[in-house]
């Protein structure tokens, strides 16, 4: 785990200098940090901005996102062309790039259906493993251990996965604050394409060595 630490950290000041280098060229950089007034607190004044200003402010961002994402979820595992459904047609599709990089289609694709949030990645997994048709929960760890070696995983699959959960795209919601912040979907789409690119291209990397010099069983 501290390995995965290092290596995020040590590619995000690489990516840093090449933006610095290249997209940001002669653009100067400051970090600015203002502080509030010293004062007294008051503490039902703070409860009730945190709750306007911050806590329904972003759920309410969570639920416009998580609302035609949930409906997206559920066409895709429901609706059926013949007697295949959506989601397996889209597994079908990214199995070869999926397998080109070190996992599976069913990943690729929860990779992709979890944009409105992250957390429900793993819930994706199984719903594209045992064809529920719904979002599926494990009741514990030997649980799913099972479902995803009966899925054909290695240890291999897991390092891909583990590599694309830490440099993947935001989650919509995070994506949401990018643009408010910029104000400017080009670097919305920068900070999608680059921690998606940075991940694929590493797991890349990874699986055409250990196919090379079969490193990992």
């Amino acid at each position: 785990m501290a390995l995965f630490i290092v290596l995020g950290i040590v590619f995000t000041m690489a990516v840093s200098k090449l933006l610095s280098k290249t997209l940001l060229k002669g653009i100067s950089s400051s970090f600015v940090l203002e502080l509030p007034p010293y004062r007294r607190p008051k503490v039902g004044s703070i409860i009730i901005r945190s709750l306007l200003d911050r806590t329904l402010f972003v759920l309410a961002r969570a639920v416009c996102v998580a609302a035609p994402a949930g409906l997206i979820i559920w066409i895709m595992g429901n609706v059926r062309l013949g007697d295949v459904s959506l989601l397996s047609l889209s597994v079908d599709f990214f199995q070869p790039f999926g397998r080109l990089i070190g996992v599976d289609g069913v990943i690729v694709v929860a990779f992709i259906l979890s944009f409105p949030a992250n957390e429900i990645l793993i819930p994706i997994m199984l719903m594209g493993y045992m064809a529920t048709g719904v979002l599926t929960d494990y009741t514990s760890l030997s649980q799913l251990q099972g479902i995803l070696q009966d899925a054909g995983w290695t240890s291999q699959t897991a390092l891909s996965v583990m590599l694309l959960c830490l440099f993947h795209f935001p989650c919509a919601t995070s994506c949401l604050t990018v643009k408010k912040e910029t104000g400017s979907w080009k670097w919305t789409g920068l900070s999608i394409l680059l921690p998606a690119a940075s991940g694929t291209l590493i797991c890349l990397i990874i699986n055409m060595a250990v196919q090379l010099f079969h490193l990992i069983s």
